[in-house]
């Protein structure tokens, strides 16, 4: 599927990358479904007990950590633009016991007010890698206070927009920092689930973009958030580098003795 239409090559990438993520070791859906596994240890401390909270994530893929939290006691829904995803969200909701917990709908982030029927949360959760795909941190934010009541939080931990800007092997700066109106065009075959499932996904490109720290903190503040607290970390989820180290089953870090730089950051905000 050959397109210069940023939204619909992405599209097409990320359904074509369902069936390839839920059989990885990546994900390793079958050793979630039987450990029971819940949230993040970090994520779960910075939230506090969600029992009976609303919780929406923005980006949810097939849903693996969206249904994290329905293990934790929160009301939750998935939203997003993969039809094939949502499809895959609900069945493993299915299998994991947590249907009468859990919601998912299809729908572009810039669309989720509307596609939620003007539901308000408790809890908008943005997940790793969520924000390279959107043309406008503005337009998400605006989103974000939409689905959020007074009182309600956002939390998001994210790739650092410094970590993007990087080539993978050293610390050169070959990408843009800022939000800019052109995409980043991405040829690379592969997944970062799976580098070698060239075959099972389309050789189309896909498109990213950078938001600054900056921006996505001012788009936040625009859109009537309060900041309660902006963390930045020399670890991440996932072997951004080569150079990492892996030190727990997703935190990989800077070793001693290396520069170290941004691999990720935590924000939190609130709806006053």
């Amino acid at each position: 599927m050959s397109t210069t239409d940023p939204l619909a090559a992405n599209r097409h990438w990320w359904d074509s990358t369902v069936p390839v993520h839920l059989a990885s070791a990546f994900y390793d859906v079958e050793g979630w479904l039987a450990d029971g596994r819940g949230p993040r240890e970090r994520e779960a401390a910075l939230l506090g007990d969600v029992t009976g909270l609303d919780l929406v994530h923005l980006q949810c893929h097939f849903g693996k950590d969206t249904l994290s939290w329905a293990r934790a006691g929160a009301r939750v829904t998935g939203l997003d633009f993969s039809e094939p995803a949502i499809s895959a969200a609900r069945s493993l909701a299915e299998r994991a016991g947590l249907a009468d917990r859990a919601d998912f709908v299809c729908a572009p982030v810039s669309e989720a007010v509307d596609a939620l029927g003007g539901r308000t949360f408790d809890i908008v959760y943005v997940s790793l890698g969520a924000l390279c795909w959107l043309a406008s941190i503005t337009e998400w934010a605006a989103q974000v206070a939409g689905l959020l009541h007074a009182g309600g939080r956002l939390f998001l931990h994210e790739v650092h927009p410094v970590s993007q800007a990087l080539a993978d092997a050293d610390l050169t700066v070959v990408y843009p920092y800022f939000e800019e109106a052109v995409p980043y065009r991405d040829a690379e075959a592969g997944t970062y689930a799976d580098p070698e499932a060239t075959d099972a996904l389309p050789g189309d490109p896909t498109y990213s973009w950078n938001h600054g720290i900056g921006e996505i903190i001012g788009a936040l503040l625009a859109a009537g958030l309060r900041i309660d607290l902006v963390d930045e970390h020399d670890w991440t989820s996932f072997q951004r580098f080569p150079w990492l180290v892996q030190t727990g089953e997703e935190e990989f870090v800077v070793p001693d003795g290396h520069l170290r730089v941004p691999l990720s950051f935590t924000l939190v905000a609130s709806r006053t």
